[in-house]
């Protein structure tokens, strides 16, 4: 097979986890609630929406105060910033399929109040069913992570020369040359992209390691 295909009803875990996205499917017992543990305090993606999707039970979401029943079939989104909770109203187990996109540390940001988000709390690779890497020093995570950021700092510098250069062609009235420009304007904007890209999956790779208990230790 040239595709991995997931089932609900086995594939519990975290099953895609890139700077780009990260998808899962979840089980929520009878009763229990995820996300959080007192209304309206749940937690928030700083930088990422995240679609819900129910596949099993009957759960009632509550996004930024607002609470709605969601039944299999139907499916509601939290966006950026927009603290949120889900609970199993039901009498049998609720599954989910969610995503969240970007996934980029710290993923997850709990509230004190309703008007004050809580310290920034990182997490290890393991939350996420990502193996734990033994291998790379802390030095060498670094070492990535200067070498993204110098990089997109280029990339991005290079987009901007070329924006300075094509921009005013989309509107000088001349379509050839404006398709022409636009077309030239993407051939810099996708490497940046896509650097931002490398940026995030250096930086989760380097905050996965801050967040083990033994990070630094004596």
């Amino acid at each position: 097979m040239s595709f991995e295909v997931y089932d609900y009803r086995k594939d519990i875990r975290n099953v895609l986890v890139t700077p780009q996205i990260r998808a899962r499917f979840i089980r929520i017992e009878t009763g229990s609630i995820s996300g959080g543990n007192q209304p309206g305090l749940g937690h928030s993606h700083d930088l990422g929406h995240e679609i819900f999707l129910v596949l099993q039970g009957k759960a009632e979401f509550e996004i930024e105060g607002e609470k709605q029943v969601v039944e299999p079939g139907q499916m509601c989104i939290a966006l950026v910033d927009q603290p949120h909770t889900v609970r199993n109203i039901g009498d049998e187990p609720v599954i989910l399929y969610l995503s969240v996109t970007p996934h980029i540390q710290p993923t997850h940001t709990g509230w004190i109040d309703t008007e004050t988000k809580a310290p920034p709390h990182f997490s290890q690779s393991t939350s996420y069913d990502v193996p734990k890497d033994q291998d790379t020093t802390i030095e060498d995570l670094v070492t990535n992570q200067q070498q993204a950021a110098d990089a997109l700092m280029k990339a991005v510098q290079s987009a901007h020369r070329v924006q300075q250069e094509k921009l005013p062609l989309l509107a000088n009235g001349d379509q050839a040359s404006a398709l022409e420009a636009r077309d030239t304007i993407w051939q810099t904007l996708y490497p940046m992209f896509q650097q931002m890209h490398q940026l995030a999956d250096t930086w989760n790779a380097l905050t996965y390691r801050t967040a083990d208990p033994d990070f630094l230790e004596g």
